[in-house]
Formats: structure tokens, C-alpha cells, sequence
């Protein structure tokens, strides 16, 4: 991946979080805001885990990742133009079945509880809520309501 597809990587996640319906209604900081950006602009290329591209007509469309443990989808980021169009199903799916192949039973995933988007498209892939709570997030620097997420594999 070179360093444009970094930046590419970068955009797309920011442009998909800042779409997301989980902070609809909520008057986050601008400096929130610019906090999470630049986790966006720096994952790619500082990430130990692994990071998949879906292209559609040479534009990258999305992109999932597992960052830290290998059974846990840590990103799952389509950009605003391409949802709804199966994009992150065969994200996600794609990420499961490496998952799989790595001989893990079980694989996690974690969303903010208010992200309704997301929570449906999890539990179209099988996954079902295991936990919801309050939780600090490291990119925004504020406690979030979140749900955890798991799904069997096969």
C-alpha cells in the first residue's frame, strides 16, 4: 500500500464516521472531530494488523482491517457514496472468512451503540450484541455508550 492509499484509507474511514448516524443529535467538539481525523490519516501506516480495500472502478469504495487481536474486526469503513450498495457485506465477509482460515472459533467486533447502521449490517453477517456499556475511546478522548459484538464461525 503506498502512501496515497494511506491518505485514501484515511479519508474514506473519516468520511464513513463523520456520515455515521452515532452522533446524530450530539454537539461533539470541533476538536473531537479533528482528533479522530488524524487517527484516520495516520491507521494505515501505523497499524501491525492487516487492511483490505474494496475498489469499485479504481476508487476505493471501503476498507476493513484487524488491528491487535487476530479474531477481532477492529475497522469496518465504507465511504458515504458506496453504502447501501454491498460493500461492506463483502467487507465483512471477506474479513471473516480470513478469520476462519486463521482457525478462530469466534470473531468480535465493537460499534457504538447509537450506530444503528452499523449494528444492522453486523447482525445481517450473523453477529449478535454480547455486551453494551460505557467504554473510553482512545481516537475521541471521551467515554462512549458501545456495543460488543461476536459471531460463531464455522
Amino acid at each position: 500500500m503506498t502512501i496515497a492509499d494511506h491518505m485514501l484509507v484515511g479519508e474514506v474511514g473519516f468520511g464513513a464516521w463523520e456520515s455515521s448516524d452515532a452522533f446524530k443529535g450530539h454537539d461533539l467538539a470541533p476538536e473531537i472531530a479533528e482528533r479522530v481525523r488524524h487517527e484516520f490519516s495516520i491507521f494505515a501506516e501505523s497499524t501491525s494488523g492487516d487492511v483490505h480495500v474494496a475498489e469499485i472502478d479504481g476508487v476505493v469504495a471501503g476498507w476493513t482491517a484487524r488491528d491487535g487481536a487476530r479474531d477481532y474486526v477492529s475497522d469496518l469503513w465504507v465511504h458515504p457514496d458506496y453504502q447501501g450498495k454491498g460493500v461492506g457485506r463483502a467487507l465483512m465477509l471477506h474479513i471473516l472468512e480470513l478469520i476462519s482460515a486463521d482457525g478462530y472459533p469466534l470473531a468480535r467486533i465493537d460499534t457504538h451503540a447509537s450506530n444503528t447502521g452499523a449494528i444492522r449490517l453486523y447482525e445481517r453477517c450473523g453477529f449478535a450484541i454480547v455486551w453494551r456499556g460505557i467504554e473510553f475511546s482512545n481516537s475521541m478522548g471521551i467515554d462512549l455508550e458501545k456495543v460488543h459484538m461476536e459471531k460463531a464461525l464455522p
